[in-house]
């Protein structure tokens, strides 16, 4: 069994999400009813489009990374838990002792809902499990039993599903992209910090008249409102300010300028990536829809994908382009915080990019909202280093010259992981328990006013105006 399983995960290391995710998209579709041929190419235009989306993320991580080491570079500050970056991390979810299990345990999680009509998400994110697998050698590494670490990562696979298919009506209205759900923790965990502070600034008379969602910013400001011009103008500034002092005049304005241009390049094609994964859906969708109608009358069944596909939305670059300089910053003033940030400030989109619904696209809110996130984040950081750095070590990761511990924005921030590994640390098998039943009452509590909780996650605000896009080429 454990040569199958470990055959199972080196296949899925070696194919990476974007062979792995065709190749289950055609399977599923197939299985659904839609045509071989229309099938593999829903697949593989999936796959490309995904490519795509990586190949300009990648842009945007190279570019605000070396903006963020040129910022913490000038101000002098050192930490002793250095952010390592999600590669790493899921490097060490799957090298990991739970990672070996987790693909047949979030697979078994998700039949077993949809079977039991407590979920609408079929997850074919299956790459992404590894997020399940880190929060579990969490808990081995606080416990040291693999059973708890196993029926965590069970639970979190569970969790993913409720996160995607309460913000589904939202997702698919806000950014326009039907038949889908975001079953990834990373960016659903900052939904109830969005709805709390969201509520607050509601109430705050001044704070809750200003309007800045990137169509307002647009109307206002003429071409310079655009997406690109502002990613132009982000890049700009960010430059300057990680800058100043690199060289001499020639190399500062080259570096500034450039930075500025990859910026705007990644506002400009991301959401044209994004569109191409809409035309590889649609086949999908359509043989899922179809399936469900002749087995179970109405029931929908969503797709679900990696948060991704929510990046290239305007409003989630623009405020996590502006939340850039503002971690640096926190991560300086934050009394008690011991990380600093290095190589995942670029997944700051995915972060924040969940609470762009329940906002209407506000960039100030969205702002506001992650600045608290990141802030809460630091010290969950800070607590669960030894604990993140402990299951490097115990999956054979190799820890970078000088450093005595490190942590990841993605999964090391989240408030999940805390309270997962606090409660099952403290509690043991009555945590996993506790865990249990406050996850099956959110799932029962959402099945009954399921459109109250859309409500909370944005599904009633106003659908922004797509972006404009050159007219594309009609699929034959």
């Amino acid at each position: 069994m454990d040569g199958l399983l470990s055959g199972l995960k080196t296949v899925v290391d070696s194919l990476g999400a974007t062979v792995l995710l065709p190749i289950v998209i055609f399977v599923i579709a197939v299985v659904l009813g839609a045509k071989p041929g229309r099938a593999f190419r829903a697949g593989v235009t999936i796959g490309v489009a995904f490519i795509g989306i990586n190949l300009v993320i990648g842009l945007m991580f190279t570019s605000l990374s070396e903006v963020a080491q040129a910022i913490v570079k000038n101000t002098g500050i050192t930490r002793d838990v250095v952010d390592v970056g999600w590669p790493s991390a899921a490097a060490i979810a799957f090298g990991s002792s739970v990672g070996l299990w987790v693909i047949p345990i979030g697979i078994a999680v998700n039949v077993l809902l949809l079977m039991t009509r407590m979920t609408r998400t079929l997850n074919v994110d299956v790459w992404n499990f590894w997020h399940f697998a880190f929060i579990g050698s969490l808990v081995v590494a606080a416990t040291g039993s693999l059973f708890y670490g196993l029926v965590a990562a069970a639970l979190m696979a569970a969790l993913a599903l409720l996160f995607a298919d309460w913000t589904a009506k939202a997702v698919q209205r806000f950014y326009g992209i039907p038949g889908v759900s975001v079953p990834h923790l990373a960016s659903a965990q900052i939904l109830p910090i969005a709805i709390a502070v969201n509520w607050v600034i509601d109430r705050i008379p001044g704070l809750n008249a200003i309007n800045l969602d990137t169509e307002v910013i647009q109307k206002k400001l003429g071409v310079f409102g655009e997406p690109v011009i502002l990613g132009l103008a982000i890049g700009l500034v960010l430059g300057a300010i990680g800058y100043y002092d690199a060289g001499d005049a020639s190399t500062v304005v080259s570096k500034v300028l450039q930075t500025g241009m990859n910026l705007a390049a990644v506002m400009f094609l991301l959401p044209r990536m994004v569109k191409i994964l809409m035309e590889g859906l649609i086949p999908v969708s359509e043989a899922a829809r179809t399936f469900v109608q002749k087995r179970a009358g109405d029931r929908e069944i969503l797709v679900g994908l990696d948060s991704a596909i929510l990046i290239g939305h305007p409003a989630a670059i623009s405020s996590a382009l502006i939340l850039v300089p503002i971690a640096i910053v926190l991560s300086i003033i934050l009394p008690g915080n011991r990380v600093i940030l290095f190589a995942d400030l670029a997944v700051i989109p995915f972060l924040v990019a969940m609470a762009a619904p329940v906002v209407g696209g506000n960039v100030l809110r969205m702002v506001i909202i992650g600045t608290i996130t990141l802030a809460v984040g630091f010290y969950v950081a800070t607590g669960l280093a030894p604990l993140f750095t402990s299951a490097a070590v115990a999956a054979g990761f190799a820890l970078p010259e000088g450093t005595t511990q490190i942590t990841s924005i993605v999964d090391g921030f989240l408030w999940v992981s805390y309270v997962v590994v606090e409660a099952v640390a403290g509690l043991g098998i009555v945590g996993l328990l506790a865990l249990l039943a406050v996850i099956a009452l959110c799932f029962i509590a959402f099945h009954r006013r399921p459109a109250a909780w859309e409500r909370l996650a944005g599904s009633d605000d106003p659908a922004p105006a797509p972006a404009k896009a050159p007219a594309a080429t009609p699929a034959e």
